[in-house]
This record gives structure tokens, C-alpha cells and sequence, in this order.
């Protein structure tokens, strides 16, 4: 049998990290450092998109684990705030997709800045090889997950 005790305590600490960045507590204090007075519900739509040039609807849905009507009612809200429009996709003219405006780039920028500082700070006493060490091997992760998922959703 297989030493798993590695396996295992990634799996705890995955837990920790995902319950401490779910956290409303978290949302509030990224938007209190980036100076933004947004809906907590609707920033990780903003920064998905920002991460994106655009999304449709059920990308965005399928992206942040939300239903498609839930993303709607919030889109319509982002859209109120002239934070994001909505376009035709070139490629399917069925399609809809969702683009962030000046505006709502302004927002994402605020933001990414915010957790930038934020992270600059819990990082303080790290040096620049672990910091890039961190972020290579979370990189490495986030790309071994989403392969294996793809595969996964091939078989089925």
C-alpha cells in the first residue's frame, strides 16, 4: 500500500483554504481594501469575466458554480450598473456574450490591486523563491485538476 499521509493532508488543507475563501468575511475585506461598494453575490462575476475577455452565460454559470438563472438576475444587476453589457459572439449568433465595460474594468482593476496588497502582506516574510515556488506549484495543481476533469467529462 501506498504512503498516502501526503494525499491526505492536501485534502485538509484544501478544505481550510476553501472554507477560509468562501468566507463572506473574505469577500467583504477584498472589497473594503479595494474601496468598492458592491454586492458580495456579484464581484466573483466581475473578476471571472476580468480573468476572461468574454463569457456567455452558461460559461460564466458553469465557471463560478451558479445556475444560469441565478447568473442572469445577476448580470441583469451588473448590467443596471453599467458594470457589463452583453454582445453578439462572432462565432455563434445564437450566443450571447457577457463583456465588462470601462467601468466594470475599473472595478476588476481595484480589486486585483486589493488582493495583490492583501497578499503581499500575508507573504511578507517569504522569501521571492517560495512565492514563486507557491504560486508555480498552485499553478501546476489548478492545471492537473482541470485536465483531469476534462477527461473525466469526456468519458461520460
Amino acid at each position: 500500500m501506498r504512503n498516502t499521509r501526503s494525499v491526505e493532508e492536501l485534502g485538509g488543507v484544501l478544505i481550510e483554504l476553501i472554507g477560509f475563501l468562501n468566507s463572506p468575511r473574505r469577500d467583504y475585506a477584498l472589497l473594503r481594501e479595494a474601496g468598492i461598494g458592491l454586492d458580495r453575490a456579484l464581484f466573483p462575476l466581475l473578476v471571472a469575466l476580468g480573468a476572461r475577455d468574454a463569457l456567455s452565460v452558461a460559461e460564466l454559470a458553469h465557471l463560478v458554480g451558479r445556475d444560469y438563472t441565478t447568473i442572469s438576475r445577476q448580470l441583469a444587476k451588473l448590467e443596471r450598473s453599467r458594470l457589463v453589457e452583453r454582445g453578439d459572439d462572432e462565432a455563434d449568433r445564437r450566443r450571447r456574450r457577457i463583456v465588462l465595460t470601462s467601468k466594470g474594468r475599473k472595478i476588476v482593476k481595484a480589486i486585483t490591486l486589493a488582493r495583490q496588497r492583501l497578499l503581499s502582506a500575508v507573504l511578507a516574510g517569504w522569501s521571492e523563491s517560495d512565492r514563486a515556488a507557491l504560486a508555480d506549484m498552485n499553478r501546476r495543481f489548478a492545471d492537473a485538476l482541470m485536465a483531469y476533469a476534462r477527461q473525466r467529462e469526456e468519458r461520460e
